[in-house]
């Protein structure tokens, strides 16, 4: 099978570029400047950056008659490349911008004049030679310039963001029409050839499951439960910070076949988050932890392997699939990790979205009660205590959290946000309750639509509900005064506060 390669040269939408030709029915992997070309490549995506050309130019490979689409950052590594010439702008573009274009494979089937995103400073100045412009901006700076003879084509503006009106067409144009792939790949096959490969790498050594009950760790552990049956030991451990709804999960898990093994480990994760506040120590400490917890359980049961639901999302937060990208946030199962551990990771869904996650889920038969919960944190209700973690901080956010969540299921609306929560601040309010002053804990609800998580808008749930869950709250939570909603999109904001 053949594949679409994207070559990231730092872009926080790199991993968006993959996930559109993904939806096209053809694979697609992300790769650093310094990858080996295999002869598998059917096309090759150079990503955008943060970096200017005549300050830091990576190399580029040799093609090989290959066709090329350079984004933004990789339009001038092109430019420079074949003999033109990028400089600052005397303005740069950012948003929404206008794009007239002209005849080309690339933009075959789409209007003449249509709305782009852009983000840069740098322009092409000089368009290589024997190259032709075949869009330009509202503002006259070159939007598109190719060598179709060499296959060789190049955009300023990202087609992979949903911003850019034709964005999709312009990728699928590229695929079908310039690299001529067919729609073959689906999660039916990513099934298939994970599971051949967890059996390759894995042979007869046992696999410690970390297993939340969650989405993501419940579809890694039954597809590789499906590679190597036994042999792998899916261990629930119970940190404390988790919601009322995880509580059974092993009793839940255990109706499809797979033997859970439960660990309280409560006491020895409160004691080391004691006095921790700063949100970065504490995901580190959740992971150092969990890593120690599950360390002693593999040392007893002789496995070799930990398992992990990582998906892209917690990759591309932490930073680890790109030197080259801003670090937003170390996720427990990636960056909190310690440098030194006695187990091998094995993240079978690690270049998955979240709804390619459930996906395959869904073809190997979960049922819906799992596929449809909405995300869950690995460090728990941990990063939703706001500031230093206690036992009553955990108890009363449980108990908020679980209100809000029946009131949405309860009102028809839990189905249809993709991730709602509650939050507690470390603030505390004046109020008045029983006709006596009252000075209690602020709580924060969100409620955000995504499809992936890499962006989010924040769900108008109607105001009602919101009553509802407010009056709920305060009412059976006398530990709690006051009630907000967050509207924050993301970005600016994660979707997680901590």
């Amino acid at each position: 099978m053949d594949e679409i390669v994207v070559i990231d040269y730092g872009s926080q939408y790199t991993q968006l570029l993959a996930r559109r030709v993904r939806e096209l029915g053809v694979f697609s992997k992300v790769v650093g400047p310094d990858y080996t070309f295999t002869g598998k490549e059917s096309g090759i995506i150079l990503s955008g950056g943060p970096e200017s050309v005549y300050e830091k130019r990576y190399d580029l490979p040799q093609f090989g008659g290959i066709p090329v689409l350079g984004i933004c950052y990789g339009m001038h590594l092109l430019a420079e490349r074949f003999g033109g010439h990028v400089a600052k702008g005397a303005h740069g573009e950012y948003g929404l911008t206008k794009v007239k274009f002209f005849p080309s494979p690339l933009f075959e089937g789409i209007p003449s004049e249509s709305v782009t995103w852009m983000s840069h400073g740098d322009v092409v100045e000089v368009l290589p030679p024997n190259f032709k412009m075949t869009a330009i901006s509202e503002t006259g700076i070159t939007a598109a310039f190719e060598s179709e003879n060499d296959k060789i084509y190049a955009i300023q503006f990202h087609p992979e963001v949903v911003h850019t009106s034709y964005g999709r067409e312009i990728i699928k144009n590229f695929v079908f029409g310039i690299c001529k792939e067919r729609p073959e790949w689906t999660m039916n096959n990513f099934i298939d050839s994970e599971i051949s490969r967890i059996k390759s790498v894995v042979k007869d050594q046992k696999i410690i499951s970390a297993i939340s009950g969650g989405v993501d760790s419940t579809v890694a552990t039954l597809l590789t439960y499906r590679a190597v049956g036994d042999n792998l030991i899916p261990v629930f451990v119970d940190h404390g910070l988790l919601r009322k709804m995880d509580i059974n999960v092993p009793q839940t898990l255990a109706t499809l076949g797979i033997k859970v093994k439960y660990v309280n480990a409560s006491e020895l994760f409160f004691e080391k988050l004691k006095g921790v506040s700063d949100p970065e120590e504490k995901r580190k400490i959740i992971g150092n932890t969990f890593i120690e917890v599950f360390e002693r359980e593999a040392k007893a049961s002789g496995a070799t392997f930990l398992l992990q639901g990582t998906i892209y999302p917690d990759v591309i937060e932490s930073a680890a699939s790109s030197q080259r990208s801003a670090k937003i946030k170390s996720h427990h199962n990636v960056g909190g990790l310690p440098e030194k551990m006695n187990l091998k990771v094995l993240e079978p869904l690690r270049t998955l979205f979240k709804d390619e996650v459930r996906e395959v889920g869904r073809l190997m038969g979960l049922p819906d009660a799992f596929i449809s919960r909405h995300p869950f944190p690995g460090p728990g209700l941990g990063v939703r205590v706001i500031g230093e973690i206690t036992r009553e901080k955990v108890g009363i956010l449980r108990d908020a959290d679980d209100i809000f969540v029946n009131v949405l299921m309860r009102a028809g609306e839990y189905s249809k946000i993709w991730q709602a929560f509650a939050v507690l601040l470390p603030v505390r309010s004046v109020g008045v309750k029983g006709d006596a002053r009252s000075y209690e804990y602020v709580l924060a609800l969100r409620a955000v639509d995504s499809v992936d998580g890499m962006t989010a808008s924040w769900h108008q749930i109607p105001f009602e509900i919101l009553r509802m869950a407010s009056s709920e709250i305060t009412s059976k939570i006398p530990q709690i005064g006051r009630v907000v909603y967050d509207i924050t999109d993301k970005p600016p904001s994660t979707i997680e506060w901590e």
